[in-house]
């Protein structure tokens, strides 16, 4: 996938659609929907006062979306990480539209179906260790907020009520929710607004070297008797900034929850499926966590779902023949007929075509084709990961600007806080990743 590099040559750019023929002075006029409907939406992460007007996307397919003007975008970002087998990939959509024809939805308490089972045990197997009881939302956020409602009541059920805190920590991020920002890094994240109505939690830093291992394992001595979990996203956490760590510093956290009695959490809603070069990240430090979230490239992008998968002895705890020891959560939406099938579909996609071997051939192109942005004005750090490219500037003024022109680059990227990133579709041609790469490059150093 990776060739030599020569940032100055002629830019390449996506073949154009040209569904409405326009000029730069004279752009089409959008379409009804778009006019009537934008006055109503709010979208996200958005300041609506003074953000650009959003795209209009018309479709997509593979790495690719095209918008009404006719313009036609590389994504580099994957649907925030999700569409990991590319857009409308045909097994995926066939198996929504057979899903849809017999059954695509009913409730799910009391009654069960056989794509939510058939994906529960899959899962199941794939996923390390004794990973085995899978309890299914609709979104990432509530997947962990279920786990750390598990966390919780666990301690309840086995009778230590006083340990209901979590430790997290700081360049985490682990959902929007109110409890889920209660646990994502207080001062540089995005919900510090919010403070002073959280639940109170103790976030601490990663323990990366001997001094923060060493002020680590004090605090845990210090306040063990009040922590039920540890919670983390393992080696990348991902919108904190792309902040990578090493597969010791799991073990670490996994020998420390085992020597005071903690449950380990991973939140492996952005990086299990591949996304850093192995399935679940966590794989790469031979480690099991307690309890695991997934979310984002479980259904390959196509349908909202999530899962939090505990371990044995977590489950246990919630069996009693006192009904106020169930897990009492269940979301409208859970396990969602369609979104199981598209699920399954996306693994199926992991067992017939080369995923990883497709990651680990992204890997080698942003490798080389990212490191000369190191030497650009601006640039703090270049780092990847799997399928997980990373230019990391000293700061980003305005970030809506800058989305602009990459944009005017005929690619969607969508730089946050002080990075410029791409997370591709692992089925991304190799002229696109270039296109992305050169954009990248293109862009800073102009």
């Amino acid at each position: 996938m990776s060739s030599p590099r020569n940032p100055s040559a002629a830019p390449r750019t996506p073949t154009v659609q040209h569904a409405e023929q326009a000029t730069p002075h004279s752009p089409p006029p959008m379409p009804d929907w778009y006019q009537q409907g934008l006055p109503h939406i709010w979208l996200p992460y958005s300041q609506m006062k003074t953000a650009p007007a959003p795209l209009a996307a018309r479709s997509t397919q593979n790495a690719r979306i095209q918008l009404t003007d006719g313009r036609e975008l590389v994504d580099g970002v994957a649907a925030w990480w999700t569409a990991c087998h590319g857009y409308n990939h045909p097994h995926i959509r066939a198996a929504v539209q057979a899903q849809l024809e017999t059954m695509p939805h009913v409730m799910f308490g009391g009654m069960v179906h056989e794509p939510a089972l058939r994906l529960a045990s899959r899962l199941s197997a794939l996923l390390p260790g004794d990973l085995e009881r899978v309890f299914f939302t609709d979104s990432g956020s509530v997947a962990v907020e279920v786990a750390m409602k598990m966390a919780i009541q666990y301690r309840l059920n086995t009778g230590e009520p006083k340990r209901t805190k979590m430790l997290a920590f700081k360049g985490g991020y682990h959902g929007d929710t109110l409890a889920t920002m209660a646990v994502c890094d207080p001062e540089e994240g995005m919900h510090h607004l919010y403070g002073d109505v959280l639940a109170t939690h103790i976030i601490a830093p990663l323990p990366q070297d001997e001094e923060s291992e060493a002020a680590f394992f004090k605090l845990l001595d210090e306040h063990a008797h009040e922590l039920t979990a540890i919670l983390t996203e393992p080696l990348v956490q991902g919108a904190g900034g792309m902040l990578f760590h090493a597969p010791a510093v799991l073990r670490t956290l996994r020998a420390a929850a085992d020597r005071y009695g903690l449950l380990l959490i991973l939140d492996e809603i952005f990086t299990g499926f591949g996304r850093t070069g192995t399935m679940f990240a966590c794989e790469q430090a031979g480690i099991v966590p307690d309890i695991i979230t997934l979310s984002k490239a479980l259904t390959g992008g196509t349908m909202a779902l999530a899962a939090t998968v505990a371990r044995p002895h977590v489950f246990e705890a919630f069996l009693s023949d006192t009904p106020d020891h169930a897990l009492m959560h269940g979301p409208t939406f859970m396990a969602n007929a369609l979104a199981c099938a598209s699920a399954n579909a996306a693994l199926d996609l992991f067992e017939t075509e080369p995923r990883l071997e497709q990651v680990a051939a992204i890997n080698r192109h942003l490798t080389e084709a990212l490191e000369p942005c190191r030497m650009l004005p601006g640039v703090k750090d270049v780092r990847v990961l799997g399928a997980i490219g990373v230019v990391e500037l000293e700061k980003i003024a305005n970030p809506d600007a800058l989305r602009q022109r990459f944009i005017a680059e005929n690619v969607w990227i969508r730089p946050f806080r002080s990075i410029v990133y791409v997370t591709p579709a692992f089925t991304i041609p190799p002229e696109d990743l270039r296109i992305l790469t050169d954009a990248i490059y293109r862009v800073l150093s102009t």
